[in-house]
């Protein structure tokens, strides 16, 4: 076990120091894909989590800081997908630009949603909620349809994709 070496208090000034802590937790890599006025558009988030089995609900977290911001917060109906660990390329390219769609294989589904293919898992999703969460918004939805497959997830953890490996 290694003893902390880093104590503060999250701050203005400590601000680098947090966000470096927080990425300690590893979490899975998602692309949130809506429609807008001017055609698709997709970013990269790793701040998604199940709420509720019954009704099923789930959660995401747009920074208030980006420019495609106003375009998820004005989007009634999204698409979550749960990246595999082959797809680090497409998480990089929605990260840079939100309409990164013409690189890869996509289909428009309900409400003109776009949808990407061979996700691990994909969330569609119908927005009932959205509260104030700092420097983020929180996003609730309702999942009117999932689709899913086997596959291995890319992991997000100290700024770097990566994959699981399974300890005894």
């Amino acid at each position: 076990m290694t003893d902390m070496t880093h104590s503060f208090e999250p701050s203005h000034d400590t601000s680098r120091a947090f966000r470096d802590a927080l990425g300690q937790y590893a979490t899975g890599v998602t692309v949130i894909t809506c429609n807008t006025q001017s055609g698709p558009l997709g970013i990269t988030a790793n701040s998604f989590a199940s709420v509720s089995l019954d009704p099923p609900l789930v959660l995401w977290s747009p920074a208030k800081s980006s420019t495609r911001y106003p375009f998820f917060m004005a989007a009634d109906h999204f698409a979550i997908h749960v990246m595999g660990a082959e797809q680090a390329g497409m998480c990089s390219a929605f990260a840079r630009q939100g309409d990164a769609f013409d690189q890869f294989d996509w289909e428009t589904g309900a409400h003109k949603v776009p949808l990407i293919n061979g996700c691990l898992s994909r969330f569609e999703c119908t927005k009932v909620a959205e509260h104030d969460g700092g420097d983020h918004s929180v996003i609730i939805a309702r999942v009117t349809r999932a689709t899913t497959r086997p596959g291995d997830a890319l992991i997000f953890h100290g700024g770097r994709y990566g994959g699981f490996t399974q300890t005894t």
